[in-house]
């Protein structure tokens, strides 16, 4: 069902934003570091392990695709009002905050890859 898709995109999120928010608190600033990009790499690692272990169905897929096609574009919205000039002002923390996630999204592609290339029949 749909809203199965949808409990995992949520589930990814509130982890990502506590994961967020404990590394902001480790950091010592009181904000949510990076919880976006955590969610992300979660719900691309889910739904992987799902697909891996075929308990996803079709349906459940779709939904996941439907409502993850929409978050990118609402978290950029979200985003776009807060104080871009104050967090780079602030000092490294903001250049941390976006290298990390992208960092780790770029270490898992290839080992994505290689994953979905194994289970690829040739033609």
């Amino acid at each position: 069902m749909t809203i199965y898709g949808v409990a995992i995109l949520g589930f990814c999120y509130l982890v990502g934003k506590a994961l967020g928010e404990l590394l902001g608190q480790w950091l010592g600033i009181d904000a949510n570091v990076g919880g976006v990009g955590f969610s992300m790499i979660l719900l691309i690692l889910m739904t992987h392990w799902l697909h891996e272990r075929k308990r996803i169905t079709p349906v459940e897929d779709g939904g996941i695709i439907f409502w993850s096609n929409l978050y990118i574009p609402v978290i950029v919205a979200m985003s776009s009002i807060q104080n871009v000039k104050g967090a780079l002002s602030s000092g490294m923390i903001a250049i941390l905050a976006g290298t990390i996630p992208v960092g780790l999204c770029f270490l898992l592609v290839p080992w994505i890859s290689r994953m979905t290339a194994s289970k690829q029949i040739p033609s």
